[in-house]
């Protein structure tokens, strides 16, 4: 197992190898072993009297499923098949269709696909629930199981159907299996700029945004008018390297926090000395999609006005999950802390507000398809600093000035609507009016705090 799959991350942030023993419960109370008491009969009763005779060892992995789901989304139990599925996840090498799901009222709801993956390119999307694979209704299964049912020998067909809210009916997707190898950051030039797609956070992803920077100044024999970081359905990944990636552009300051239960319970993480772009103009694109590490990153960029955050509210992921091993094929991934931006503020719930809302106008289901974040995930974690309605309502607000439908743009050749107005937003300013432009956001978010 990789080292990097024990680094701290925004998905598993750190590792407490504690020891199994049982001085926690000899701590606690006669109430609490009156319902431990309780839990024993029950489990008792089940296997003695249940229908169909049921392993002990899958009881107890219920029981304690069942707890940890109580608590939030994203606390869990990992055993042996877990933890490879974990490994080959943050390894970013792996068997399927390149998608992020989640659990949702015993239906599978992809959070996002991974690009250039089969699922991308058929056209998957954020939100949408997966009903059936290959004909055969998955709702009311585990969220394992189908996982396992989408990976399979590359290059085999499977077909999904999808439920899209918006849309009238279900429909079905094909496509082919295919080695996930995600390459986590390309990078290409398009009109002078340096486009840096940043997929996920896996490892040395802070040395590859580097080596991006390095690549785009290289292929123009110059410095370009500026750089776009593009995080649009990056679910997250490592801590270290979302630290990583937003030390690359920043040359002091505060990165990110961590704070637990205690008050003392602080984890801070800084800025080294400088820039890979010599301070050039940055604009970072986010959506709904962008959640956790991406936030950390957008966040960071944002509050110290090093660039211009653009697209849609990201996905509101602010909490921290430590994973404790509890043997060697076992370890519980538990939520310990939250996560705070430079400025103190709390992502969870409400994500990252952009400086400049840009729809995705390219996507003819945009107005239609509901976005999918955080706030929507039964037992979220609740944002400590109450969140104005107006502030998860956003989205339903049309801007007057994007009115191009999605026929419209294609026949203009704008495949990508959110990258065409970074692209024109960096060559219209050029680096100075880039600088008044986010100096202007950085003056908008202190009015609306006040």
């Amino acid at each position: 197992m990789k080292k990097q799959f024990f680094q701290a991350s925004a998905l598993v942030l750190t590792v407490a190898l504690l020891p199994a023993t049982t001085s926690a419960i000899s701590a606690v109370d006669a109430k609490t072993y009156r319902e431990m008491e309780q839990f024993m009969s029950v489990f008792d009763r089940v296997r003695n009297d249940y229908v169909d005779t049921v392993d002990d060892a899958d009881l107890i992995k219920g029981a304690i499923n069942g707890m940890l789901a109580s608590l939030d989304p994203h606390s869990s139990f990992l055993d042996a098949s877990d933890f490879e599925t974990l490994r080959t996840q943050t390894d970013g090498n792996y068997g399927g269709l390149g998608l992020s799901v989640t659990m949702e009222d015993g239906a599978v709801k992809v959070i996002a696909p991974f690009k250039d993956t089969p699922a991308d390119k058929a056209g998957v999307k954020a939100g949408d629930y997966i009903t059936h694979i290959d004909g055969a209704l998955i709702y009311g299964g585990t969220l394992d199981e189908a996982v396992e049912e989408m990976r399979g020998k590359p290059g085999t067909p499977i077909s999904l159907t999808i439920v899209r809210p918006g849309r009238d009916k279900p429909f079905d997707v094909s496509m082919d299996r295919a080695i996930i190898d995600l390459k986590p950051v390309t990078w290409e030039v398009k009109d002078n700029v340096g486009v840096i797609s940043l997929n996920s956070f896996s490892a040395d992803v802070g040395a590859d945004v580097k080596a991006a920077i390095a690549g785009v100044d290289k292929s123009l024999g110059k410095k370009p008018l500026g750089y776009i970081l593009d995080m649009r359905s990056n679910p997250g990944g490592l801590l270290d390297e979302a630290v990583a990636v937003s030390d690359v552009f920043l040359s002091r300051g505060e990165i990110v926090s961590q704070r637990g239960r205690e008050k003392s319970d602080i984890e801070r993480y800084f800025a080294k000395s400088g820039d890979a772009t010599g301070g050039l103009p940055v604009i970072v694109l986010i959506d709904a999609g962008s959640a956790s590490a991406s936030e950390i990153v957008a966040g960071a960029l944002q509050d110290h006005h090093r660039g211009l955050v653009m697209g849609e509210r990201s996905f509101g992921k602010g909490s921290v999950q430590t994973l404790l091993p509890l043997s060697n094929t076992s370890a519980l991934r538990l939520t310990t802390a939250r996560y705070y931006t430079p400025s103190g503020k709390s992502v969870q719930e409400g994500g990252i507000e952009p400086d400049i809302m840009v729809p995705q106008l390219s996507d003819p289901d945009y107005k239609t398809r509901p976005r999918f974040r955080e706030s929507d995930l039964r037992r979220h974690l609740i944002n400590e600093v109450k969140l104005d309605d107006d502030v998860l309502e956003e989205d339903i607000k049309e801007d007057p000035r994007f009115t191009e439908t999605a026929e419209q743009l294609e026949k203009d050749g704008i495949e990508d609507f959110q990258m065409h107005y970074a692209l024109q937003t960096i060559g219209r300013l050029g680096p100075d009016g880039m600088k008044v432009a986010i100096a202007k956001s950085a003056k908008k978010q202190v009015s609306a705090k006040n």
